[in-house]
């Protein structure tokens, strides 16, 4: 049954799995592929594109995988390598780039918070806990936005969800009256209607921050990508309905 998927979706699962599990092999590739804020001193270029083939855990990736496998072959078949594989790795982008913008607001927001009170950012991500053992700043009750700047410029951004929700919001956008089945609803929907769904839930779970450690916004960025993709591509596409 794997051999019958098509080429660019088989190999591009495969390497999200040889990838997984070579991290827990050499556990440094999970510190140096993962993508991290611009800012960090810990961001490295690559990480733009590799982030993409990093995951979390046996079910992000199983999830991940389990929905390039069901959607990504029809578009593939439909654009051809080329455009499929553009639109995965732009989408993937899209996603590092929104989530990454709207982190750049939150740090300028938190910056400017910690700068008035004394409290040097720069030179406390240069070094974390000699700035915090030789500072006089008074941090007092402002924890909170301490904790917030740490998981920006220390936390990772992980997972190929980016790339794959533009597929899927390229597949709703050329095959709109598909239907699809969801859980704990018992009969199939329109994917037309499903993903502005998701979407709207995405951007109101990144925004607010409830988002529970999930790159919410590196969702939606992926699904513009691909929603965009897909409609400069449908009109030349004569295949589809």
């Amino acid at each position: 049954m794997f051999n019958n998927i098509p080429p660019i979706t088989r190999n591009l699962i495969i390497l999200n799995v040889v990838v997984y599990l070579a991290s827990f092999i050499i556990p440094e590739i999970n510190f140096y592929l993962a993508g991290y804020f611009p800012y960090s001193p810990y961001f490295e270029s690559w990480q733009i594109v590799t982030h993409m083939f990093m995951h979390a855990s046996p079910m992000h990736i199983l999830f991940n995988m389990f929905t390039l496998f069901s959607f990504g072959p029809i578009l593939e078949q439909s654009l051809g390598d080329k455009k499929y594989l553009i639109l995965y790795f732009l989408s993937g982008l899209g996603a590092f780039f929104l989530f990454n913008l709207w982190n750049l607001i939150e740090y300028q927001s938190i910056y400017n918070q910690l700068d008035a009170i004394g409290f040097n950012v720069k030179d406390y991500v240069s070094d974390p806990t000699g700035y915090l053992a030789s500072t006089k700043a008074a941090i007092g009750n402002n924890n909170d936005l301490l904790n917030k700047l740490n998981s920006i410029i220390f936390g990772r951004m992980v997972g190929a969800s980016g790339a794959i929700f533009g597929v899927i919001a390229a597949f709703a956008t050329l095959y709109p009256d598909a239907k699809i089945g969801i859980l704990f609803i018992p009969i199939p929907v329109k994917v037309k209607y499903v993903l502005p769904i998701i979407v709207i839930g995405s951007i109101y779970l990144g925004v607010t921050g409830n988002g529970g450690g999930i790159a919410h916004l590196a969702h939606v960025g992926g699904a513009i990508v691909g929603f965009i993709l897909a409609r400069i591509w449908r009109k030349h596409l004569y295949r589809f309905n």
